[in-house]
């Protein structure tokens, strides 16, 4: 069988230093990926900041951005997933890695990766369903002082997400539930990434659009797996919890999402901000809604 070409797609909207990082992390893999196309969201800096990184490590040989500007002040988070992914298929990308701009991939993520997915492929089309990759995400702790990198120790005595499954290396651990997959490291072929039709881009800003997706492949009878060796590092950066700045973004997408799936994700999130005042649930359908004390319009589409 023909080597896979194989895309690495990121996108980001600040986090030049993080990107920085990323590619010169991909460029010290096992398997290098043929092409890395980021999406910049509002960002036009970025595009001048991958080209400078790229032209000193070669994490890809073909490396490309696409710009997308905020739709409606917000940043176009699923609109920029598919358009960078279309650009990699363009280019010819019969693998899509999907990399978080806060990750840094191992030296075997790219290679479990396609690996993985060649295996999918090996049978005809018609016979496998749309089946996402998603390998573990280590999280790791601010960098100490006087350091503008993260060296080998750190990322050996990380750790990785606990809510989250690791598989054993080699190996595949299916899914159930797949309301845990998420957007900060995963893949599948290009063949299923368009069976599934990409992200839907109803969904603006944040939060939501990954969970539907995940809906949407077990709708078309799709798997998710959990994938060794394919481990990625996210770098440390402050968050907000819950997310304060988003929560006009998260309670429209969930409200969104409620009507498609008859539940509402991020759950959490919205137990807290209803604790907090900010938001409150009633109506039929179910709604929630913005409060005064959130400081903006108190209804939400």
């Amino acid at each position: 069988m023909t080597r896979p070409v194989v895309a690495v797609v990121t996108l980001a909207h600040g986090r030049h230093d993080h990107l920085r990082a990323q590619l010169a992390a991909l460029a010290l893999g096992i398997r290098l990926p043929e092409i890395w196309v980021g999406a910049a969201m509002d960002d036009e800096l970025l595009e001048s900041v991958v080209r400078h990184q790229a032209s000193s490590t070669r994490p890809a040989t073909t490396v490309e951005v696409v710009h997308l500007p905020r739709r409606h002040g917000h940043l176009p988070l699923a609109a920029a997933r598919n358009a960078a992914a279309a650009r990699a298929i363009a280019l010819g990308a019969d693998v899509l890695v999907f990399l978080d701009v806060d990750c840094l991939p191992s030296e075997r993520l790219v290679e479990c990766y396609e690996q993985a997915c060649r295996s999918m492929t090996s049978t005809p089309a018609a016979s496998t369903p749309p089946t996402v990759l998603s390998g573990a995400v280590h999280y790791l702790p601010p960098l100490p002082p006087g350091r503008d990198a993260y060296e080998p120790g750190d990322l050996r005595r990380s750790v990785p997400h606990p809510a989250r499954p690791v598989a054993p290396e080699p190996g595949m651990v299916p899914e159930q539930d797949l309301r845990l997959f998420w957007s900060l490291s995963f893949a599948l072929s290009s063949a299923h990434w368009e069976e599934l039709g990409g992200f839907d881009e109803t969904y603006v800003g944040y939060g939501g659009e990954d969970t539907d997706f995940a809906m949407r492949l077990g709708r078309n009878g799709g798997r998710l797996y959990w994938l060794g060796g394919a481990t990625a590092y996210h770098q440390y950066h402050d968050v907000e919890d819950p997310p304060r700045r988003h929560l006009v973004d998260i309670v429209r997408n969930s409200n969104l999402f409620h009507d498609r799936w008859g539940e509402f994700p991020m759950g959490g999130w919205l137990d807290a901000f209803a604790a907090e005042g900010l938001i409150t649930l009633s109506g039929r359908p179910l709604r929630w809604t913005l409060t005064p004390a959130a400081g903006t319009p108190a209804r939400t589409p």
